[in-house]
């Protein structure tokens, strides 16, 4: 009988499988004034965010109401688009005196 020497085989060690953390959720808040339509606000928040009328129209009334309003929940980068996006929509051409996009800031989610 030969004899033959094998190698024993070598457990690795796992690592552990690290779950990548979630992003903490922010907040895109349209502000209201004065020199926006509830069309205009409609349109861009449809145009910007995919809503349709309906929902438009109650987050308008609700800026309108309220001073401002949540229109989106995301991550911090995809807010920033969100906001961006809302920053360079344009001035309302049914009023005038409007000379820009409406205002929106960013809040952390809680």
């Amino acid at each position: 009988m030969s004899q033959t020497a094998t190698a024993e085989p070598t457990m690795q060690q796992a690592r552990p499988v690290q779950k990548p953390r979630p992003q903490p959720p922010y907040h895109v808040v349209l502000l209201d004034d004065n020199d926006h339509t509830y069309s205009y606000v409609i349109e861009m928040l449809g145009a910007v965010f995919g809503y349709p009328v309906e929902q438009a129209y109650q987050m308008a009334k609700e800026v309108d109401a309220t001073g401002r309003a949540i229109v989106a929940t995301t991550t911090l980068e995809h807010a920033e688009l969100k906001r961006d996006q809302i920053h360079a929509y344009g001035a309302d051409w049914r009023i005038e005196r409007c000379k820009g996009s409406m205002s929106a800031v960013l809040e952390p989610a809680e």
